[in-house]
């Protein structure tokens, strides 16, 4: 036992491991008495802990004495250490891992070095310095080049600024061994919206849709300008509008263009009401 073991239980669950998730990263080892892998788990995990000296916490949970915590997180066999980071489930594995396989998941819940770089970049962003984020952002591949929250915020900027094809290049190479494929899906689908978006003029495209409903290459070409503009229940609009003029057009444009902005507000929960709506609405239309 070491100051940064211990023992936990429902009383002091939200305490020793949630809210002090927020400093470190706390892992769970939900183990039982009668379970032999646990005991060949708990030493390796505890040298660990030690060795680690605080950087994260190991708590250790009897699942046979706290039924309710095991059945809120899904423990389905034992051992399962659960990481928590920020309050929130973040990983877990099941099984007596080697050692070697554990350093390796704890490593990958500890924050980078690159971390204060990424922050800056952040703060230069928000004061609408993109040039200077970039650069940091940069600086912090270099020292973690396999860091995916720097490449995704550096993604991300370049589509802010019109550098399609660099974007491009960072989403597709992380396409298939994203931690966070939600955001990499996300961008993509930002991504589409930008290049089929933009130099269009809004005032134009709205002068051909009065003179000509059924232009419904106006109608794609503007609600991909809406939806760049944030506007995205009259993107959505157009987009239905288009769907239910001609479902078949462009081998379904409007159809996936309205899937592309699904997945994109699907990220934030305040869209949570439009995308369930225009769901339901698109469901209806199409059937």
């Amino acid at each position: 036992m070491n100051n940064f073991s211990l023992d936990v239980g429902a009383a002091d669950f939200q305490e020793k491991v949630l809210d002090a998730s927020r400093h470190a990263p706390v892992l769970v080892d939900f183990w039982a008495e009668w379970c032999a892998p646990c005991r060949t788990l708990k030493p390796i995990l505890e040298k660990l802990a030690a060795e680690y000296g605080g950087r994260f916490i190991l708590a250790k949970l009897n699942s046979d004495q706290n039924p309710e915590l095991a059945a809120r997180y899904g423990v389905r066999g034992i051992p399962n250490v659960k990481a928590f980071v920020d309050g929130q489930l973040a990983d877990e594995f099941t099984g007596a891992l080697p050692e070697a396989q554990i350093r390796s998941f704890i490593d990958g819940l500890l924050p980078s070095p690159a971390e204060p770089l990424r922050i800056a970049a952040l703060e230069a962003r928000a004061k609408g310095e993109p040039e200077v984020a970039c650069s940091l952002l940069r600086d912090a591949l270099q020292i973690d080049p396999s860091n995916e929250a720097v490449q995704l915020d550096l993604a991300e900027i370049h589509i802010d600024t019109g550098q399609l094809d660099a974007a491009r290049g960072i989403l597709d190479a992380l396409a298939h061994k994203a931690r966070n494929p939600t955001r990499v899906d996300a961008l993509q689908a930002r991504l589409k919206l930008v290049a089929a978006g933009a130099g269009a003029d809004p005032a134009a495209l709205w002068v051909r849709i009065e003179a000509n409903a059924d232009d419904l290459d106006a109608r794609l070409q503007l609600a991909n300008v809406l939806a760049l503009a944030h506007d995205y229940r009259p993107a959505l609009e157009q987009l239905l509008d288009i769907v239910r003029r001609d479902r078949k057009w462009q081998d379904e444009a409007a159809r996936k263009t309205m899937l592309d902005l699904f997945t994109l507000l699907g990220s934030e929960a305040q869209y949570d009401d439009l995308v369930r709506e225009f769901r339901v609405r698109l469901a209806r239309t199409l059937n």
